[in-house]
């Protein structure tokens, strides 16, 4: 598991095809996955605070996509 890319990082036809079947995901057990395989990750983005964006996180076949501060982060399976 590793961070792929941001979506500021990407063209919109990249973003679409990232995002394309994505469904909602579990956020706490997504956190606690990223504390565990990328704990950089997780002190960077201070994933212990509040994250108003929460539900709006997806899990597709190929990626978790974390959303924190209206940015999409896409994490590799």
């Amino acid at each position: 598991m590793y961070l792929e890319c941001t979506c500021t990082q990407i063209s919109a036809d990249k973003w679409a095809e990232l995002m394309k079947g994505g469904k909602p995901i579990n956020y706490k057990w997504l956190v606690n996955k990223i504390k565990r395989e990328l704990p950089e990750l997780y002190v960077s983005l201070a994933l212990e605070c509040p994250n108003p964006f929460k539900d709006e996180c997806l899990v597709t076949k190929t990626h978790y996509i974390l959303v924190h501060s209206a940015i999409e982060y896409f994490i590799k399976k």
